[in-house]
C-alpha cells in the first residue's frame, strides 16, 4: 500500500500524468456518450468534469496541481476560439442573407444572457465581485476571463460558471428547441452558440454540419459583442 502511495505521489508531480488523464477521460465519455445514444444527459463535457473531480477528490490533489498538468488544453482554447472564424467564412453567402435577423437575436441573446443571470443572482442577495462574475458567463472562456476581470468580477469563479453554462445549455438546448417548434439548422445552431459557446457549439456539431457551423458563429459574434456590452451594462446597473 506504501509503495503505491509512494508511486503516485511520483506521478503525481509529472505535468503528463495530469494532461493524459483529461485526454483520457474525454475519451471515455466520448464513448460513453455514444453508447448511449447522444441522449442530451450524457454531454461527453459533463461525463469528464464528473470523472476528473472524482478523480482529483480521492487522490486528494489540489486542482492547482492539477491545472499545471493539464494548462496545454486550457492554452488550446485561444487557437480554438480564432479557429471559429472559418465557419463564418465558409458560410458567408448564407450569413450576409440573413444578416438583419442574426444580428438581431445575437443582441437579444446576449443582453437576456447577461440580464437575467445579474437579475436573478442580485434578487437572491448576491452582491460584489460575486455578482459581477456572472455576466459574462455565456461568453467563450478567453473572452469572460478578460471581461470578468475588466468589470471586477473573479476570473475563476468565471471560469467555472461559464463551463457550467455550456454543459446546461448543451444539454437542455435541444428538448427546448424542439419543444419550441425550431426546424432550422441555422437558428437552433445559432441560438446554442450564442447562449451555450463552446461546449454547445460542440454538441450542434454532433446533431447537423448547419447546426455546429452557425453555432460557432454564434459563439464568435457573442463573445465580441460580450466584450463590448458588459462593460457597459455593469457600469449602468452598478
Amino acid at each position: 500500500m506504501s509503495e503505491a502511495l509512494a508511486l503516485w505521489s511520483y506521478l503525481a508531480r509529472e505535468p503528463l500524468l495530469w494532461l493524459t488523464l483529461t485526454l483520457s477521460a474525454y475519451i471515455a465519455a466520448e464513448a460513453l456518450s455514444q453508447a448511449l445514444g447522444r441522449h442530451a444527459l450524457a454531454n461527453p463535457v459533463l461525463i469528464s468534469v464528473i470523472l476528473l473531480a472524482g478523480v482529483l477528490r480521492v487522490t486528494g490533489t489540489p486542482y492547482n496541481t492539477y491545472f499545471e498538468g493539464a494548462q496545454f488544453v486550457h492554452f488550446m482554447l485561444g487557437p480554438a476560439t480564432v479557429g471559429l472564424a472559418l465557419p463564418l467564412y465558409l458560410n458567408l453567402g448564407r450569413v450576409k442573407r440573413a444578416l438583419w435577423p442574426m444580428l438581431a437575436a445575437l443582441l437579444a441573446g446576449s443582453l437576456v444572457a447577461m440580464l437575467s443571470a445579474l437579475g436573478i443572482a442580485w434578487l437572491f442577495g448576491v452582491r460584489g465581485p460575486v455578482l459581477l462574475s456572472l455576466a459574462p458567463k455565456s461568453a467563450t472562456a478567453p473572452v469572460a476571463l478578460g471581461v470578468s476581470e475588466a468589470v471586477g468580477g473573479l476570473p475563476t469563479l468565471t471560469a467555472a460558471l461559464v463551463i457550467l453554462t455550456g454543459i446546461v445549455g448543451a444539454v437542455v438546448a435541444t428538448p427546448t428547441l424542439n419543444a419550441l417548434g425550431v426546424t432550422d439548422w441555422r437558428a437552433r445552431g445559432f441560438a446554442v452558440g450564442v447562449a451555450a459557446h463552446g461546449i454547445g457549439t460542440a454538441h450542434a456539431f454532433r446533431i447537423h454540419p448547419t447546426a455546429g457551423a452557425f453555432s460557432g458563429i454564434g459563439m464568435g459574434l457573442n463573445a465580441i459583442l460580450t466584450a463590448m456590452l458588459a462593460p457597459l451594462v455593469v457600469g449602468v446597473l452598478f
